[in-house]
């Protein structure tokens, strides 16, 4: 369905360049990383990428980087920018669908693209993954604009399943049981390792931040504890016993490992 919301549209303002270039000077490289890439390695600029993309009816709304490591260059780090595709303006229910990209030029990842989705109310950056339309691996060999952009409108065509699929998740409700397990295989899904300690109680990740999140829809409780997950800040004790607050997720792996995550959970519970 369409939505002319104008909190929807302010919120996802298409991002200037010299605020992409600021955000991600990664994705404006001029060569790879020689030191990582083999002569055998194509490079392909993610800026033409997103010139490509641009004349392909996606507009750029959010872009990050991750942090380089000692020694290595941060115009080659992985990067993420999201997309709206401005040529349908799909919304669902609070949320908008994207496209996320992500791209290196130091060999350590091909061209990815992903759906996602966009929640102003909370600006919570939401990695779905809906059979194989929902990610697709574009490698640095080839036509890579062309298949980059091929892959982008494949996934943009598949919005419609994941509106469907939020209505469902808003239509069904979660008893309190249900619920304390979702948060309990959050909590998995964060500390995937046994012996890692896990520092807070399921319960405290369905608490809500905000009025227009409370409820006990799948919709609501995965957005309560996928924001309480990622954006950190929650109270809790270390493995030593000391005070401690959750710390957020900034890195772009480990933020999609866990939305992918927990994405995947609240699809099983749908049928239930």
């Amino acid at each position: 369905m369409l939505d002319m919301n104008p909190m929807r549209t302010v919120a996802r303002r298409a991002l200037l360049p010299s605020a992409l270039t600021q955000s991600v000077p990664a994705a404006f490289a001029e060569t790879p990383d020689v030191t990582r890439t083999s002569r055998h390695y194509q490079f392909i600029s993610t800026a033409r990428v997103i010139d490509a993309l641009l004349e392909a009816g996606f507009e750029p709304t959010r872009a990050q980087q991750t942090r380089s490591r000692s020694g290595s260059s941060p115009h080659h780090a992985r990067h993420m920018i999201r997309f709206s595709y401005v040529k349908n303006a799909l919304s669902l229910i609070d949320a908008v669908p994207e496209l996320i990209l992500i791209n290196s030029h130091d060999a350590t990842s091909a061209y990815t693209l992903r759906a996602g989705l966009f929640r102003p109310i909370c600006t919570n950056g939401l990695v779905s993954q809906i059979g194989d339309f929902g990610l697709l691996h574009v490698p640095h060999r080839g036509n890579v604009i062309h298949n980059v952009v091929d892959g982008a409108l494949q996934i943009a065509r598949g919005f419609n399943d994941i509106t469907r699929l939020v209505e469902r998740m808003a239509a069904r409700t979660l008893n309190d049981q249900e619920r304390r397990d979702f948060a309990a295989t959050a909590l998995q899904v964060r500390y995937p390792n046994a012996e890692q300690h896990v520092p807070v109680l399921p319960d405290q990740l369905l608490s809500a931040r905000r009025n227009a999140d409370f409820g006990n829809s799948l919709w609501l409780t995965y957005n309560v504890v996928q924001e309480n997950l990622v954006a950190g800040g929650l109270q809790g004790h270390s493995a030593s016993g000391r005070a401690s607050r959750t710390r957020a997720i900034r890195a772009i792996r480990e933020d999609v490992r866990i939305n992918v995550g927990l994405w995947n959970h609240a699809m099983t519970l749908l049928d239930r």
